[in-house]
């Protein structure tokens, strides 16, 4: 017997206007002590914005937590007075997820950052969500160890962020994002309550709900505790730039190499215009800055099948019109070689006041079209578009540069990067890789998502989370537009407060 299924995007319960804010501090106080409390206005605007600096918003109050418990009693006060809360990390995620809202608690978890046990036998590690990312691979590297996964910001950004974001970076080609390596979660949930999801065994019974948390954005409760997988180190690495005249060459390597049956450990490519860019700022001086575009492919194993391996790509990518290849296998040699690419959003700064970067999905074989588009969609706008992008899983990190102190471009390159999310939609792929939806792309979900879909992913939110206090207004659509970002932060602050 069959069944209708009604479709309706579920909201939020209505929140008041106004909390006890006195109240509301004192219990807070109280759990976490005086010193854990942030209340004094200048002192909050440390924590308005997250990376995507176009958004912001002052928390009403901002408390750091030291432990799992700690986390767990601010949030029980959340839930006793209804008011919503929101996670943050590090604040180096590039979607507004930890916008917070006008009246709300920011729950900051950069004070947790120990790592808790080390267990190479079994490969794992238990850290604490203000662990920062490449702490874990410095712990662990002297015993030959590493943690795979590995943003560009890894070097501030933490794992409880990258737990919310389910993050990736150059290494998730091969070893996958963050939700590959995460075995179990210590969760405080959106009541308060203390619980475990997964576990040490990497197979659990029962529902994957460690799957279904990561990547969750801040929705569903905070991470206090985490299991991650460790790596051994690699017997042998090699790095290789190739060079090439045409980016359309360039995508045809790439398809070529994956087409053969070999999965890098890392394959991106950059334009032109990224290439001068970073060779100016960080000046490695092994970009060509006459290519069109470059390769890195990074690729690791036996010794032996790591030089095979390098031989056989080599010829596939001179087969495909590449100018030069250089390879490294010194550990200094190979660092130079992705420094340019670790650096390239960083470098963009001295190019233009801002930028604004976007982050979709494509299948590889639509690399070149795609990437003919986004020109041409930048001419239109009448921006400049630098593009630099995981290019094995066609992950696109396309960067829109503009003044946002000149009135009316932040709204421009806003459409302009919707608009090029809707192109990935459109050839087959995705609005986000690694960056999450957060505040940015959440009117972009029905472009990807059918009512149904929507309708699900809210039901589950609800089941979590039924007072929708867990940062209310991220990762699903309201019936609000998009371009929220290009309105003054009070503004959008009330609007948002508005809608309950």
């Amino acid at each position: 017997m069959g069944y209708r299924l009604k479709i309706l995007i579920v909201s939020p319960r209505p929140l008041p206007m106004s909390y006890p804010w006195p109240a509301i501090i004192d219990a807070l106080i109280t759990a976490l002590g005086v010193d854990r409390v942030i209340r004094r206005k200048e002192e909050l605007l440390v924590y308005e914005c997250d990376g995507l600096t176009s958004y912001r918003q002052r928390p009403a109050v901002v408390v750091l937590p030291h432990s799992t418990e700690q986390v767990a009693a601010a949030v029980r006060i959340c839930d006793r007075f209804g008011v919503p809360f929101v996670a943050r990390g590090a604040g180096t995620g590039l979607s507004g997820g930890a916008l917070p809202l006008q009246d709300s608690v920011l729950i900051v978890t950069t004070t947790m950052r120990q790592i808790l046990t080390i267990d190479l036998d079994n490969q794992q590690v238990v850290v604490q969500p203000g662990v920062i990312n490449h702490w874990v691979t410095q712990a662990v590297s002297g015993a030959g160890f590493y943690y795979a996964p590995d943003p560009s910001s890894q070097s501030v950004c933490s794992v409880g962020g990258n737990v919310a974001e389910n993050s990736g970076g150059v290494h998730c080609l091969k070893y996958g994002v963050t939700t590959n390596h995460v075995l179990g979660l210590t969760v405080v949930t959106p009541q308060g309550e203390i619980v475990e999801l997964g576990g040490a065994v990497p197979e659990m019974p029962g529902y994957d709900l460690c799957g279904l948390f990561v990547g969750s954005e801040g929705t569903l409760g905070i991470a206090t505790e985490i299991t991650l997988r460790l790596l051994k180190t690699p017997a042998a690495v090699q790095v290789l730039l190739a060079d090439f005249t045409s980016v359309e060459a360039a995508g045809a390597a790439v398809a070529a190499i994956t087409g053969a049956g070999i999965i890098p450990a890392g394959l991106e490519m950059m334009d032109n215009f990224s290439i001068n860019a970073v060779e100016d700022v960080v000046a490695t001086a092994c970009y060509p800055r006459d290519a069109t575009a470059i390769l890195l492919i990074e690729i690791d194993g036996l010794p032996a099948e790591v030089a095979a391996t390098g031989e056989h790509i080599q010829q596939l990518c001179r087969q495909h019109g590449a100018r030069t290849i250089t390879v490294a296998t010194d550990a200094t040699d190979r660092l130079r070689l992705w420094k340019g690419r670790k650096a390239a959003f960083a470098a963009m700064g001295k190019l233009s006041p801002d930028y604004y970067v976007q982050d979709g999905v494509i299948p590889r074989t639509q690399l070149p079209y795609v990437l003919q588009e986004i020109a041409a969609l930048g001419e239109r706008y009448g921006y400049r578009v630098a593009n630099v992008f995981h290019a094995g899983d066609g992950n696109l990190h396309p960067l829109i540069l503009y003044n946002k102190a000149i009135p009316g471009q932040l709204e421009a390159v806003e459409a302009l990067g919707g608009d090029i999310l809707k192109l990935c939609v459109q050839v087959g792929g995705s609005i986000s890789g690694e960056h999450g939806i957060g505040a940015d792309k959440r009117c972009y979900m029905p472009a990807m998502f059918s009512p149904a879909d929507l309708e699900t992913m809210a039901w589950v939110r609800q089941a979590f989370d039924p007072q929708g206090l867990a940062n209310p207004t991220k990762l699903l659509p309201s019936p609000r537009t998009c371009g929220e970002a290009a309105q003054s932060s009070q503004t959008w602050a009330e609007a948002e407060v508005e809608r309950f």
